[in-house]
């Protein structure tokens, strides 16, 4: 073979592998392109994530991602509802620290907060991964393929090769991980917004990361919840000394948007308390109770799950009367 088309070939093979890492690379394969790392205490920041539930056009990409930044290395909570998505927080956080990713956090069994692990485990493969003891069960037990399918059908296969990596570390309630010079403080709860929930505390820098037992201007669904025991995890929440609240989908805030999550589920249980005692119907509720949540009427998600938390809420209310 002549000089010159030996080289032809070999650039022409070469610029080929340019173009697919640059497609690799492409922005609008990335759900968190279009999402900023904000800065909200010294050390740790957020990707807030789509208020929407999972879509082609988000690409899965609904919950708050987080991370702190330690004098060695890196903690993330909750890195994201896919392979996809997973990779796009490690450009995120390769553009603020070159610093290894050692521990990562996960706040319950629903894929749209964790299934991003895999992407973590793929570039640090000594990562340590944490959860609820009941949240790994479950993911084992067969929740973390439930996910892994739903998200891959809701985006319409745009998390497709997304593995569940599931945590293999449980952790117990009021548990302290010391990591280099800051501390993860993890809170669980046998029944909030699932039987899963953890909760975290970083106490150096003030933060609570609430997972779903706290969401701000998105309505969370409580199909596998229980509004006393989320009302009683808030009620927790409240007593930490911390400055900033990271809920698990919406913006972060203080710690008066825990009283506005509380105020909401409240509101909802106390009413459908009383209308079991005077033998109403959920529909009655409803109607009578839309009027006093002006507050929420532009949260995402709220025309569609409010009647339902109503009827969830008073199905629990006649149980707590057995």
């Amino acid at each position: 073979m002549p000089h010159f088309k030996k080289i032809f070939i070999a650039t022409a093979f070469l610029l080929s592998m340019i173009h697919g890492v640059v497609s690799a690379l492409d922005p609008s394969d990335d759900p968190l392109a279009n999402y900023a790392a904000e800065k909200v205490s010294e050390n740790t920041w957020v990707v807030h994530g789509s208020l929407e539930f999972p879509t082609p056009q988000n690409k899965g990409f609904m919950n708050n991602p987080a991370f702190t930044v330690t004098d060695k290395s890196v903690v993330v909570f909750d890195p994201a509802s896919s392979l996809q998505a997973g990779e796009g927080l490690l450009k995120k956080i390769k553009k603020i620290t070159d610093k290894p990713i050692t521990h990562v956090f996960i706040s319950h069994v629903h894929g749209d907060h964790w299934l991003g692990n895999q992407a973590i485990k793929a570039t640090y493969p000594d990562a340590k991964f944490y959860a609820h003891p009941q949240m790994i069960e479950a993911a084992n037990d067969g929740e973390a393929d439930n996910w892994v399918a739903l998200m891959e059908n809701l985006t319409e296969g745009a998390t497709k090769g997304t593995e569940a990596i599931v945590p293999d570390i449980a952790l117990s309630d009021r548990q302290e991980i010391k990591i280099d010079n800051i501390t993860v403080r993890a809170y669980l709860d046998d029944w909030a917004h699932t039987k899963s929930d953890a909760m975290f505390v970083i106490p150096e820098e003030k933060v609570l990361v609430t997972g779903d037992n706290v969401t701000y201007r998105r309505i969370a669904r409580m199909s596998d919840g229980n509004f006393q025991g989320n009302i009683a995890s808030i009620e927790k929440a409240l007593e930490t000394e911390v400055e900033i609240v990271v809920p698990g989908h919406g913006p972060t805030g203080g710690k008066e948007i825990l009283g506005i999550f509380k105020s909401y589920l409240q509101t909802i249980y106390e009413a459908s308390e009383q209308a079991v005692e005077d033998d109403k119907e959920p529909y009655e509720v409803k109607a009578e109770l839309l009027p006093s949540m002006d507050a929420y009427h532009k949260w995402s998600g709220f025309e569609g799950e409010f009647g339902r938390h109503i009827s969830q809420a008073m199905l629990e209310a006649e149980d707590a009367n057995f």
